[in-house]
C-alpha cells in the first residue's frame, strides 16, 4: 500500500498520438510522438506493437500518459511518457479519452 501523498506525486495527462512509427530491430516497441499541449511532442517508446497491426491508426488517438516520469532510453531512443494500457490473456485497451477533453488535461 501507498499512502496518498505517494499516489499524488504521479501526474497523468491527455496526449494526442501526432505519429506512429514501427521501431526497426523490434517486435514489441512502437516510437509515438505525442501532443500534451506543450511547446514541443514528447516521444515515447511503447511496447505495444504486437496490439497494432497498423501502427498509422493510433494517430489521432487521445489517450492517458505517466508524463512525470524520469526519460528512459529505449532502443537508441529516449522515451519522455508512459501510455497508460490494459491487458488480460485475451484482451487489450488503450486507456482512451474522448475528443473533448483537450491535450494536456491532469487526471485528477
Amino acid at each position: 500500500m501507498i499512502s496518498i501523498e505517494e499516489f499524488k506525486k504521479g501526474e497523468i495527462s491527455v496526449g494526442q498520438i501526432l505519429s506512429a512509427e514501427v521501431i526497426e530491430g523490434s517486435d514489441k516497441l512502437l516510437k509515438l510522438s505525442v501532443d500534451f499541449g506543450e511547446e514541443r511532442p514528447r516521444s515515447v517508446v511503447s511496447g505495444i506493437r504486437k496490439y497494432f497491426e497498423d501502427p498509422q491508426r493510433l494517430v489521432g488517438v487521445k489517450c492517458a500518459f505517466a508524463t512525470n516520469l524520469e526519460p528512459r532510453p529505449l532502443m537508441g531512443l529516449v522515451s519522455e511518457a508512459m501510455i497508460l494500457a490494459v491487458s488480460t490473456d485475451d484482451a487489450f485497451s488503450l486507456l482512451r479519452v474522448t475528443e473533448d477533453i483537450p491535450v494536456g488535461t491532469k487526471v485528477r
